[in-house]
């Protein structure tokens, strides 16, 4: 095991400075993609979706995509409208997640939904996507398209899936894993594998590189999910508790009624329903969520994941692109602290 995989139990403190280095010049590229296929000649449409889009967030999809471009020494460009498109799909979907979870911040701002009304942020959502679509088709490789719009489709069922769960204390770790890995680890894995495509390597590979974005999406919503419990508003650009209030079922909460008592149980079951959002029943499901190791053992299943995903890049040599990348994972597991 190397001393990378070391650090994902450690104390360092990684960060995402190498990666955003080694993408600085392409993502600038991106922007410019970005920046002109949101224009529209309705005003409102580049104004809710600049709104999103230059709000801080990471940019992590589209700079995974350039990441491992340059891990594979490509030296085109296509890259860029790809990532950029990537990031509209990711922007698009945030737009429908807030008006479904009612959300109210998102990176420490107020949502689009807030701000416009449900239907222009669906709406606006619907014409990012589309935008999407048209980079996709541009760059004229069907099977780029068939791996972006599956991730597409495949987000999309990750949803629908995690609505469904939604309050339903039966829910278990494995479903809740499906849930995370169509939501979150789809759109990664196919940042991540079109770059192989682009760069005409073969299926091992696409299959590697698709491994690690897919492993560290998961590690990436582990993560968040634990620290909507243990963590705080300014931290995570979101309302603490969000997830509690809304009932969803994220593996913190799964493996604390697993292991709580019949008591525990039940307040569980009232707080998933809608019966106990309290500030204060808040706070008890937090201390709950302690007592039963829950919370610690969500951040090490993503330390799981992290070392899965680092594991992924084993084939490729040494190079400041996979340095990045190894280090985009430790910093993806380290936000936890």
């Amino acid at each position: 095991m190397t001393a990378s995989i070391h650090r994902l139990s450690a104390s360092a403190a990684p960060s995402l400075d190498p990666i955003i280095a080694l993408v600085a010049s392409g993502m600038n590229q991106v922007n410019a993609v970005i920046l002109d296929r949101m224009q529209s000649q309705i005003p409102l449409i580049p104004e809710l979706s600049g709104h999103l889009i230059a709000s801080g967030g990471k940019r992590m999809r589209p700079m995974l995509t350039l990441a491992t471009s340059s891990l594979l020494d490509y030296p085109g460009t296509r890259q860029y409208k790809l990532a950029a498109s990537v990031e509209f799909i990711h922007t698009a979907t945030l737009l429908h997640d807030d008006v479904v979870d009612h959300s109210d911040m998102r990176r420490g701002r107020k949502t689009a939904n807030i701000i416009w009304g449900n239907s222009a942020s669906v709406l606006v959502g619907d014409f990012l996507f589309s935008r999407a679509f048209e980079l996709m088709v541009e760059d004229g490789s069907l099977k780029v398209l068939k791996i972006l719009s599956n991730a597409s489709a495949v987000i999309s069922e990750g949803e629908v899936n995690q609505l469904t769960a939604q309050r339903q204390v039966a829910t278990n770790e494995d479903q809740y894993l499906d849930i995370i890995g169509s939501k979150t680890a789809a759109l990664f894995a196919a940042a991540c594998r079109i770059s192989a495509v682009i760069a005409e390597r073969d299926e091992t590979v696409e299959l590697a590189l698709d491994a690690y974005g897919r492993n560290l999406g998961i590690a990436f919503q582990l993560v968040d999910d634990a620290i909507d419990y243990a963590s705080d508003t300014a931290t995570m650009g979101k309302g603490v508790g969000d997830d509690f209030r809304d009932g969803k079922m994220t593996l913190p909460v799964i493996l604390a009624i697993a292991r709580g008592s019949a008591d525990d149980r039940r307040f569980w079951t009232d707080a998933m329903e809608g019966r106990r959002v309290s500030d204060a029943d808040l706070a008890y499901a937090q201390t709950l969520l302690v007592q039963t190791g829950a919370i610690a053992d969500t951040f090490e299943k993503a330390r799981l994941y992290g070392r899965r995903a680092i594991d992924a890049l084993g084939m490729f040599p040494p190079s400041k692109a996979k340095a990045a990348l190894v280090e985009a994972v430790e910093f993806a597991i380290a936000r936890a602290y």
